[in-house]
């Protein structure tokens, strides 16, 4: 059923827009203008996930004396200033019109909350049918319920979507909600535990396009 999805359920971050640049840039340098740098390593940690709980875990790596609400108040500020600079993925838009044409509805599932996921959007979520973001669900991915919400939202059942993610944490979350997921790997590379997890892992959306195709 894979690549003959009733449904095609899609990540944002890093899968449809090349955000996570931003996201990283952002953080590292709200971090480390509070003393409190981050690694490529530890910002690893946080792809995928919501920015609230990627907060928490930021929280908990440097201890109660980093400055969470000023760190917030500034990567939020930098980010926004700068949203409308992000790009979307090579092939995204070939791929949106590929779905439409054979009829297959489209929704987005996305970590992001609602607001700052319009604003990325922009008039890319006219193209949706549906769509889930972080702030209306009580666990981010890796837990199933975006997707889930997403999949009720269309009408249709779990097992008849496929997820398109870039990240761990987002094939961890399609699988637990019994979906295929289709991996397009964007900022860290899959391991194999995750890779044999995934339906299928595709270097760019071009090749998700002629994996729907084929």
């Amino acid at each position: 059923m894979g690549l003959n999805p009733r449904a095609v359920i899609f990540d944002m971050d890093g899968l449809l827009l090349d955000s996570e640049p931003l996201y990283r840039m952002t953080w590292q340098t709200a971090a480390a203008d509070l003393g409190f740098p981050i690694d490529d390593v530890l910002y690893e940690c946080f792809v995928g996930r919501g920015n609230v709980e990627a907060e928490k875990i930021l929280r908990e790596h440097f201890g109660d004396v980093f400055p969470l609400e000023e760190f917030h108040s500034r990567w939020s500020r930098d980010f926004h200033e700068r949203v409308s600079t992000i790009a979307q993925k090579p092939g995204a838009i070939e791929l949106l019109a590929a779905l439409e044409t054979r009829g297959i509805p489209k929704a987005l599932a996305t970590s992001s909350p609602r607001v700052l996921a319009l604003q990325c959007l922009g008039d890319l979520a006219s193209r949706f049918a549906a769509l889930a973001f972080g702030d209306e669900v009580s666990h981010s991915k890796p837990a199933p319920d975006l997707f889930l919400l997403a999949s009720q939202r269309l009408g249709v059942a779990p097992a008849d979507c496929l997820v398109l993610e870039d990240s761990e944490a987002g094939v961890h979350a399609a699988r637990a909600a019994g979906m295929e997921v289709i991996m397009v790997p964007d900022l860290v590379p899959p391991s194999s535990e995750v890779a044999s997890m995934a339906t299928r892992v595709c270097g760019t959306l071009h090749e998700v396009v002629a994996s729907l195709s084929a």
